[in-house]
């Protein structure tokens, strides 16, 4: 059953869209609640304040983040898709989005059918972080000691289902290599249980990762984008040493389904003046992020693309939600 279709769901949601119109018309005529599905100070939430701020300036209303983290991400989404289409309860998100249907088969939330697509707003690089000095100083010593022992290599990530560690799963697979998974409570945690020596290697985004990095806490071995990042040029691919392994990452502004032409359309225009602002693009640029600001098609098209992939993988590697 989708998950709009509850009978409440069923007898409000004509009223909204009749309503639609008029409510475009003067909007946004309230502050607008962007729903960050995540804890504060994570990555998603670092790129939500300074688009934010952005859209505050430009649609002339407050935007104010609300963090509702729970459930992978779902219950911030889930808040948005069954919210009125008047613009005013967005979400920014991250390629989660389009892990939720492969961790959650009859969770009965499909991003494709339950958000309307706004705009991808950037990609950002996951990165396979091990320690300084160790013996794991590249990725190669990496595959080395990974074929030498199934499964003695431990890696930590954000949670089990999340996205870093289907790009871990993703690796081992497409490496040939086993790999034992160790999820925490966040992407810091793992990072904290990497530099007290528990486990071999972390797989998390640049946000979390890039600190530690550039102070010689810990060392990036590979990203997992198509090709090198302009952050990172000395760090190579991952698909330089696994031909073909990519694992995407991005983040993503969507709203409630039905959201009017009128809402969208300006946000688009809002959010294209956003990707050609110099300080705002340094700003991700120093977080490892690259600026996607796209129109609603490329958010569509990616969610087409990535729902089915990471189905295949979570079926191949037997992941399931806890």
């Amino acid at each position: 059953m989708p998950f709009l279709a509850s009978p409440l769901k069923r007898r409000a949601l004509p009223a909204l869209l009749l309503a639609a119109p008029a409510l475009a018309q003067d909007w946004p005529s309230r502050p607008i609640r962007l729903i960050v599905p995540f804890t504060p100070g994570g990555p998603v939430d670092v790129v939500a304040r300074l688009l934010a701020e952005r859209l505050r300036d430009l649609l002339g209303q407050p935007v104010l983040i609300e963090n509702r983290a729970g459930a992978g991400g779902s219950l911030g989404v889930r808040q948005v898709a069954t919210s009125p289409p008047d613009g005013t309860a967005l979400v920014l998100t991250s390629s989660s989005l389009a892990i939720w249907p492969a961790m959650h088969p009859q969770g009965g939330l499909d991003p494709r059918q339950d958000l309307t697509p706004i705009s991808l707003v950037a990609d950002i690089a996951t990165t396979i972080v091990a320690r300084p000095g160790g013996p794991l100083g590249d990725l190669s010593a990496l595959l080395r000691a990974a074929r030498a022992e199934a499964g003695a290599i431990t890696y930590g990530t954000s949670g089990i289902g999340s996205s870093n560690h289907l790009s871990g799963a993703l690796f081992a697979a497409m490496a040939g290599v086993v790999l034992t998974h160790v999820p925490y409570r966040g992407a810091s945690v793992a990072m904290n249980a990497l530099m007290s020596r528990d486990i071999d290697i972390v797989f998390a985004s640049t946000v979390e990762t890039l600190p530690a990095h550039r102070d010689g806490r810990a060392r990036i071995l590979a990203v997992t984008t198509p090709g090198r990042i302009p952050s990172l040029p000395d760090v190579p691919a991952a698909n330089e040493a696994v031909p073909g392994y990519v694992a995407p990452n991005w983040f993503a502004l969507a709203g409630p389904p039905g959201l009017p032409s009128a809402i969208l359309s300006r946000l688009s225009a809002a959010l294209a003046m956003i990707g050609q602002d110099g300080t705002f693009q340094a700003r991700l640029a120093d977080l490892g992020a690259i600026p996607r600001l796209s129109p609603p098609e490329q958010l569509a098209a990616r969610l087409a693309e990535d729902i089915p992939t990471w189905r295949r993988v979570a079926e191949d590697a037997g992941i399931r939600a806890e």
